[in-house]
């Protein structure tokens, strides 16, 4: 099926887009108890998500993503409810849907797709053509209810991205991925920034755009956004960047980013190259208001370097981390695109 191309458009008439911010640190702040999956109060309390997205609308977003990221089955079975696959996400998008058609602007519903949670074959049980199935289950839902692009995301496997991928094309939507560089500038499972572009070589169609999400902190997803953008620069790349820094406050998370910061982090995204911003864990509705104003008022500057990036947004941690505090903030990030 050939799938249309919405992302392309909107960039034509804008420039840089403004992706939305984060779902589920957002939602626990709006009463998701933790440890209860997300994609339950797609049925159970939709008028939360809407408000979710409306927020994020208000906000100035012009891509909203779909309250999905653990619709597979297989994260699904975690809270048994592997068999509602479908119906799950195809309320996810139509919730979305319903918001961004009320806009009174062009916003893209863009269908959220994260990781398995399982190890493919040789390293786990899951087959290729067993996560190719289930990612094509998922966006089956997600298409039905109105999702334009669907939205891979948070991936550290190649083989997963790929898998995704596959499934999208099958089911005729147009697809968008991103990596999670976490792992001292890698994914956790060692794909560098650089090599994001060539996932997908060999499949029938290409992605819309491609990027890195989640990951550590601000600083260092505009390290990896430089790697990416000197690789290909006629790229669509995409970065959705954490709220600052993560710190543990007693039992709590919280981010250290100030909409100062964000303001600056969007500056630096579009003169490093990127064409959609946006913000991952941590990001609220107010930074991401802030973001919308920074890149409304920003006329692309210079290319920075490394050192500008720190010397404005504060220092990297993912080389310098250490390996039980990088596998704790992964383990965090691992629940929801919180």
């Amino acid at each position: 099926m050939t799938a249309t191309n919405p992302i392309h458009a909107l960039l034509a008439e804008k420039g840089v887009l403004l992706a939305d911010g984060a779902t589920g640190t957002n939602l626990f702040a709006m009463g998701l108890p933790a440890g209860e999956a997300p994609e339950l109060l797609n049925e159970t309390a939709p008028e939360t998500i809407a408000s979710l997205h409306q927020n994020f609308v208000d906000a100035g977003a012009d891509i909203i993503l779909t309250n999905s990221f653990g619709g597979t089955r297989h994260r699904l079975k975690l809270h048994h409810a592997q068999d509602r696959v479908h119906e799950l996400n195809k309320r996810a998008a139509e919730i979305a849907r319903s918001v961004a058609d009320q806009a009174g602007r062009k916003v893209i519903v863009a269908g959220s797709v994260g990781p398995t949670g399982e190890l493919l074959v040789p390293l786990g049980a899951l087959t290729y053509d067993d996560a190719v199935d289930a990612f094509a289950e998922q966006i089956e839902g997600l298409r039905a209810g109105g999702a334009e692009v669907a939205w891979i995301e948070t991936m550290s496997a190649p083989d997963e991205i790929r898998a995704a991928a596959e499934a999208a094309i099958r089911v005729g939507l147009p697809y968008t991925y991103t990596g999670s560089f976490d792992t001292a500038g890698r994914t956790m499972m060692g794909l560098l920034p650089k090599d994001i572009h060539g996932v997908v070589d060999g499949l029938s169609q290409a992605p819309l755009g491609v990027g890195a999400n989640c990951g550590v902190g601000a600083s260092d997803i505009l390290a990896s956004l430089l790697d990416m953008t000197e690789a290909k620069p006629e790229a669509i790349v995409i970065v959705k960047g954490n709220c600052g820094i993560p710190e543990f406050r007693g039992s709590e998370i919280h981010y250290s980013g100030t909409p100062e910061l964000m303001s600056d982090y969007v500056r630096l995204a579009v003169d490093a190259g990127a064409k959609i911003v946006g913000g991952c864990c941590g990001t609220s509705f107010a930074h991401l208001a802030a973001m919308r104003k920074a890149l409304d008022a920003h006329t692309k500057a210079s290319r920075p370097t490394v050192e500008t990036i720190i010397e404005r947004i504060g220092p990297m941690r993912n080389k310098t981390a250490s390996a039980g505090e990088a596998g704790e903030g992964r383990r965090e990030r691992r629940r929801s695109r919180a």
